[in-house]
């Protein structure tokens, strides 16, 4: 059932090899559907069905509480990306001359120079080389003294594909007093995301990723004692208690996430992401991520059993998801990203290697094709 399910909803091109959705991925059919029908609705009548706009907003909050196991709805925001959910976090917090940020070497920009910038303040980024011992997060942990205010870790490497141990991490945090910062954009909708086990204070991720939803629409979690010691930054009508009470003079911040929501939401986007959001569901986290591991491992096997094809990526059990980086020594490997790219097969160009990425319904036979003109380049 499920089976047909995938089949029905994935509509690629038939000369085309995704394997890049931990950049932008495709839509499923029914969001391309809910899309169309959304603009043909604005079109005809407007804003006429302007509740039942609201209702699929509320749901997708619903779906959203579901995806990352948080308390409430009323723990998530949705906000435009990751950027802007960092910046929340960064901006929001009280910060003194000497206080310090602990990371790593390999996060993407985002969750990097939002952080550096808080160096007009007196604060202190700090870079823990994930590669430079057998625990990544000993080498966090090495970071962090008595001045370390927030600890902000990509939960699985954009570049690498390292995953890291969040459990251990947010541990650490709670019985530190640190904050805890997740960017989460390389989990959500590949793997299980929970964070309450994971004892997450901030946790944010676009849906254009492995949500398989549009650019533009990102969803932030914070648990509610974090919440509240966040300074907003900006301010509008949506952001306030009584919401839609146009002609009240007297406002209040409101008492949900959705106090970062400054203004009018994204329901264009609110619309596909709901969409896209309701396959992996209907599908099961579970199942996706065990589909997900095994196109993983199955990768792991191939490229390990080829000469000169070098893995980049940990296969160490618990230490990968989506994400598949290698290189092929004694070439051009930038040269190689280009020659697959020329025939169809969307990857990445990262570490010094190609990135691959394919999803829970990804056919094993893309892969073999992939595999195959990787081991036939420049021999």
């Amino acid at each position: 059932m499920k089976d047909n399910l995938i089949h029905k909803e994935c509509n690629l091109r038939k000369d085309l090899i995704y394997l890049n959705h931990a950049g932008v991925s495709p839509w499923p059919l029914r969001t391309a559907k809910a899309v169309q029908s959304f603009a043909e609705e604005n079109m005809k009548q407007g804003s006429l069905s302007y509740p039942e706009w609201l209702r699929v907003e509320m749901n997708l909050r619903m779906q959203a509480r579901q995806l990352l196991n948080a308390p409430s709805k009323d723990d998530i925001a949705l906000l435009k990306n990751t950027s802007e959910g960092l910046s929340a976090v960064a901006y929001g917090l009280d910060w003194n001359p000497g206080d310090n940020i602990v990371s790593s070497n390999q996060e993407f920009p985002s969750n990097r120079i939002v952080w550096e910038s808080l160096s007009s303040k007196g604060v202190e980024f700090r870079e823990a080389d994930l590669g430079s011992a057998a625990s990544p997060e000993d080498t966090l942990f090495s970071l962090v003294n008595d001045r370390t205010k927030l600890l902000s870790i990509s939960s699985v490497q954009f570049s690498t594909g390292l995953r890291m141990n969040l459990e251990r991490i947010g541990e650490f945090c709670r019985q530190r007093g640190i904050f805890f910062c997740v960017d989460a954009i390389q989990s959500l909708g590949a793997v299980e995301f929970d964070v309450q086990k994971i004892m997450a204070d901030f946790v944010v991720a676009d849906g254009h990723k492995w949500m398989l939803g549009p650019e533009g629409l990102a969803v932030f979690y914070s648990h509610p004692d974090a919440r509240n010691q966040l300074r907003l930054n900006q301010f509008g009508w949506h952001m306030v208690e009584a919401a839609g009470d146009f002609d009240r003079k007297d406002w209040a911040i409101a008492k949900t996430a959705r106090r970062f929501e400054c203004g009018s939401p994204n329901m264009l986007g609110i619309y596909a992401l709901s969409a896209s959001l309701s396959l992996l569901l209907e599908v099961g986290m579970e199942k996706v991520e065990k589909d997900i591991l095994k196109r993983s491992e199955y990768l792991f096997d191939k490229i390990t059993s080829l000469p000169r094809l070098e893995l980049i990526t940990p296969a160490i059990q618990d230490r990968y998801a989506g994400i598949v980086t290698f290189r092929k020594n004694g070439t051009d490997n930038s040269a190689l990203y280009q020659y697959l790219m020329q025939h169809n097969v969307m990857c990445a160009p990262r570490s010094g290697g190609v990135r691959v990425s394919p999803h829970f319904y990804t056919p094993y036979e893309h892969l073999d094709q992939v595999i195959d003109m990787v081991a036939k380049f420049n021999d």
